[in-house]
């Protein structure tokens, strides 16, 4: 799924793309992927859009005039591209805008789930329906971290990817975050000491920068991913060499956590949730 840093560089792409000229046409829709009816998609003909902007892993598309927004959550599988005028595009879409200019925004969803949607609605509506995510997860800083976690007595990797708690976080970067931390993805989030607290804090931020930047270099997961989806490779950190171990997993049904067991947790190989179960 694209978390903060894709999401973050499609915002910086898009924003001045989408608000060069008005819109021409609005759809078609897949639709699984058009969640809202009224206003109608054609209501935003002839409207320009006043930038791109992003609130956790939304993405946000508000008109100049300030009567409507149009929002996208790509779940999983969804992308968003800019196809310039006379540009070759996809040739299905789930959802798309042509321009004025001739460019087009498109929406394409990989497999056969539709899941990524589309909402037009007032700014006033998006407000409401985003009112339940928490701070944004870049640039919050240690203090603020501190009043979230000491709130919260849950295991830090299902904290950092609830979107209630701290928004634009998801299963891969709170992998590399708790990596780069050196903190266990099982540690308690109330049980952490001051000098922790800090290190998680910073690494947060270390680690969504890092991405932003490769992504917005056009890199992608290979350059991006150190520990995610690295099971049995060395640790970044060269601890294979001396013993410690190549990375680890503990799989779970819906997501996998990968992490270093030199780094983390001791050494401690953390058990794996769906094989412990068979076993009983």
């Amino acid at each position: 799924m694209p978390e903060l840093p894709e999401v973050e560089a499609w915002v910086r792409e898009l924003a001045p793309l989408v608000s060069a000229s008005a819109v021409l046409q609005a759809g078609a829709a897949h639709i699984a992927t058009l969640k809202t009816f009224e206003p109608p998609l054609r209501a935003l003909e002839g409207r320009r859009f006043d930038g791109a902007h992003r609130r956790g892993k939304w993405l946000l598309f508000p008109t100049d005039d300030g009567e409507l927004q149009l929002r996208i959550h790509l779940m999983s599988a969804g992308r968003v591209r800019w196809i310039p005028a006379g540009g070759k595009g996809p040739k299905t879409s789930a959802f798309r805008l042509r321009f004025e200019n001739g460019g087009e925004l498109v929406l394409t969803e990989a497999g056969s789930k539709k899941r990524a949607g589309v909402w037009l609605e007032s700014p006033e509506a998006t407000e409401a329906e985003l009112a339940h995510l928490g701070p944004d997860a870049l640039g919050l800083g240690a203090e603020r971290l501190r009043e979230l976690l000491a709130g919260d007595n849950r295991r830090l990797h299902s904290l950092l990817r609830d979107q209630r708690a701290l928004a634009g976080i998801g299963r891969a970067h709170a992998n590399e975050i708790l990596w780069r931390a050196g903190l266990s993805p099982f540690a308690l989030s109330t049980q952490l000491s001051p000098e922790e607290v800090e290190r998680l804090a910073a690494a947060i931020d270390e680690d969504l920068e890092r991405a932003l930047e490769l992504r917005l270099r056009g890199k992608g997961d290979k350059d991006v991913y150190l520990v995610h989806r690295r099971l049995g490779e060395p640790c970044p950190r060269g601890h294979d060499a001396s013993g410690g171990g190549p990375i680890q997993q503990v799989d779970y049904e819906e997501h996998t956590v990968f992490y270093c067991p030199a780094c983390q947790t001791g050494g401690r190989i953390l058990k794996d949730r769906r094989l412990s179960r068979l076993l009983k």
